[in-house]
């Protein structure tokens, strides 16, 4: 048993409810976590507390503990409790798509350029008129032409008209040439911010970040987030997000018992038909929480559920409610096609608010 006794460490009593333990633990956090000035070894003890008291079970054997420890003086520790449901050694598999079975991929493809924020090039055709322009001006004067009045009037507008563009023209490179250098210095070339979780109930948040890597870095504007927090948290309240031009996904990964999910009418999450007791989501509180930080973006919100053992798990089709259960085949082809309806843009301004949001800042690609 560990010398810091656990309730002295959150500051609540022995009969302390669930709900106090978590609101002490939220409290106590803001200020002991590294990223707030606190030390590793102490919030690493604050979330051993906070892991042990909020599990009946753990919570349970450690006040056991406490008891004998007290009049004996002999540490007892609680043993591990298997999770309900868990089959040791299994690994959910992950989805293997060829490239022709997502009818986005090609067309993400089609132009890699990436475009910053709304800035690109003038495009081919007003470099082709002005070029043109400037042949029609220089002609007369290579040639030795006399110009009668009216023709000399449309020979002078012409002239000012091939400046005006050529001058629009050198701006408009410009100002993309300035966006791709303020981009490169501040965000370099990472597509990814962040990590994944790295604990053994957090197996989900890893599986979906290798799926994020491997298919969605084919779109050249996406940029690829891990552990964000809500504003003003520390907490990493969002497994993952995916930007896109102005379309944000928040992701959650589960991992669940096999068999068939879906949301009801009312809201609810249903297993089998029924109401599912074995997990929430607190995707529609983040999705309230991006709305006010990033007002500019289409939000959407996904959570992928893998199987925690052997046995099929379903989903029902999505039907753009806004935070529905998806397999990770269903999530490719649905949040991929949404996605890719602005495949090349960065915005910037948009990029830097979700960014500022990833806890630890750690960069993983």
């Amino acid at each position: 048993m560990s010398e810091v006794d656990y309730y002295d460490m959150l500051g609540v009593g022995r009969t302390a409810s669930s709900a106090e333990i978590k609101s002490a633990y939220r409290r106590l956090a803001k200020t002991m976590h590294p990223d707030a000035g606190g030390t590793v070894g102490t919030f690493r003890l604050l979330r051993e507390a906070y892991d042990t008291l909020s599990d009946p079970a753990l919570r349970a054997g450690y006040d056991a503990g406490a008891a004998v420890a007290h009049t004996v003086r002999v540490p007892v520790r609680p043993r591990p409790r298997r999770r309900f449901g868990e089959e040791p050694g299994f690994v959910p598999e992950t989805p293997d798509l060829a490239p022709e079975e997502l009818d986005w991929w090609d067309f993400a493809g089609q132009d890699s350029r990436v475009r910053h924020g709304r800035r690109r090039g003038p495009g081919h055709t007003p470099v082709v008129l002005a070029v043109g322009g400037m042949v029609l001006v220089l002609l007369p004067l290579l040639t030795g032409v006399e110009f009668s009045t009216p023709v000399l009037v449309v020979w002078l507008l012409l002239t000012a008209g091939t400046a005006v563009l050529v001058q629009h023209l050198a701006r408009g490179y410009l100002r993309v040439s300035r966006a791709r250098e303020a981009y490169a210095e501040e965000f370099g070339g990472r597509l990814v911010f962040g990590s994944p979780g790295g604990e053994a109930d957090e197996l989900a948040q890893r599986l979906t970040a290798d799926l994020l890597a491997r298919y969605f870095t084919r779109l050249p504007g996406a940029r690829i987030f891990h552990g964000l927090s809500w504003p003003g948290s520390v907490f990493a309240d969002v497994d993952h997000a995916v930007l896109c031009g102005k379309r944000l996904v928040l992701i959650e990964s589960k991992t669940w018992l096999p068999g068939h999910y879906e949301t009801a009418e009312d809201g609810r999450l249903l297993r089998n038909g029924r109401t599912f007791l074995g997990g929430g989501s607190r995707l529609a509180e983040s999705l309230a929480a991006y709305r006010d930080l990033v007002p500019g973006l289409t939000l959407r919100g996904a959570m992928i559920v893998y199987p925690s053992r052997s046995g099929e798990l379903t989903t029902e089709d999505p039907d753009d409610l806004p935070a529905p259960p998806m397999t990770p085949e269903t999530f490719l082809h649905e949040i991929g096609a949404w996605l890719s309806a602005e495949p090349s843009t960065v915005d910037h301004e948009a990029l830097r608010a979700v960014r500022a949001q990833v806890t630890g800042r750690a960069t993983s690609r």
